[in-house]
């Protein structure tokens, strides 16, 4: 079998796999939208999406050559009544790690951290408290195959508490695996590299970051926290079975899609980033990502082969939410496509 006949084998299986999870392990009620008749356009599908469980979407495509489109649909608050609009807040969540690697890497450029230094030579306090901080490099952090156990993962993690500063409850505990020697996806990784970059430069990573970052990018609409953000543009947000608004708890970045869309684009297109520093943030780390916390979930991928960003913010998680906002993802990229 040819290299080229190999390869289209192993994607058949794998949108095989992805069809066959939809059919037997969705809810049924999944599996039935999977297989509706695709609308014509975006705005349909982002209706039909809140008529089947999500209570508010924000979708922003960017297909280059400065052609950029927002919807939006549903509730930017349920109890006021208030519908969904393309410029809300939302917390991104994840997306935040892909910031802070291109700030690791700017960083690493400029000779101000190293990549191949050890977690325990920035961070000295913590060597005897965090396994094998001795031989976890920066580099491994970044990329997740540090062993560091993720600490939204730990008895005692409360998504809704006031904070995602969880380090005390990984403190003293066994590594998940040799540095180096895996890949587990760890939001610890991300908590200590915040820290690394604080106590290297000397003042809050945030500044660095929005400095080099969003400034130049012009991104006026992508804060650190919910209490940098005005408040009633922040979309609520909502989990399956509870009444609460979850938009009060300070759960990290706080962005537009707008902000996210034009962040992807230059992180993308080598526009963010010097030549050297692309390098750098090649060998590191990944291009596209995921979010969630309590109440919102959001996915953020660059489309090569079309040349297009894709954001989707959707404000209610729980009871398999975000396996529909993948399948709802899925099918704007079939609009799109067509």
């Amino acid at each position: 079998m040819s290299k080229w006949k190999r390869v289209a084998l192993k994607v058949l299986i794998a949108l095989s796999l992805t069809t066959v999870s939809i059919y037997i392990f969705a809810p049924w009620e999944y599996g039935l939208y999977y297989l509706k008749p695709i609308p014509n356009s975006i705005e349909g599908e982002l209706q039909q999406a809140t008529e089947h469980g999500l209570d508010g979407v924000i979708v922003y495509i960017d297909t280059g050559k400065k052609v950029t489109q927002l919807y939006a649909s549903g509730w930017h608050n349920k109890e006021q009544k208030q519908p969904a609009y393309g410029s809300a807040l939302f917390k991104i969540a994840s997306i935040a790690k892909l910031y802070e690697a291109s700030a690791v890497a700017k960083l690493a450029a400029a000779n101000v951290l190293d990549l191949d230094k050890t977690l325990a030579s920035y961070l000295p306090e913590l060597s005897s408290r965090i396994a094998n901080a001795e031989q976890i490099t920066l580099r491994m952090m970044v990329q997740h195959r540090s062993g560091i156990p993720n600490f939204t993962d730990q008895v005692g993690f409360d998504w809704a508490s006031n904070s995602l500063d969880g380090l005390s409850l990984v403190l003293d505990k066994p590594a998940d695996f040799l540095p180096g020697e895996d890949y587990a996806y760890s939001n610890t990784n991300y908590l200590l590299l915040q820290k690394v970059m604080t106590t290297t430069l000397g003042y809050n990573y945030t500044t660095y970051i929005r400095n080099e970052i969003l400034l130049p990018l012009g991104l006026n609409d992508t804060y650190f926290s919910i209490h940098e953000a005005p408040m009633e543009d922040i979309m609520s947000g909502y989990y399956v079975g509870s009444d609460e608004d979850f938009k009060y708890l300070d759960q990290g970045y706080v962005a537009s899609a707008q902000n996210v869309g034009v962040f992807l684009r230059a992180l993308n297109d080598g526009t963010l980033l010097t030549k050297q520093e692309n390098q750098i943030y090649r060998s590191i780390y990944e291009y596209n990502h995921t979010g969630w916390v309590l109440g919102y979930s959001s996915i953020a991928r660059y489309h090569k082969d079309i040349d297009t960003i894709v954001v989707q913010f959707t404000n209610t998680t729980g009871n398999d939410r975000v396996l529909l906002t993948q399948i709802v993802y899925a099918r704007i990229m079939d609009i799109l496509g067509n």
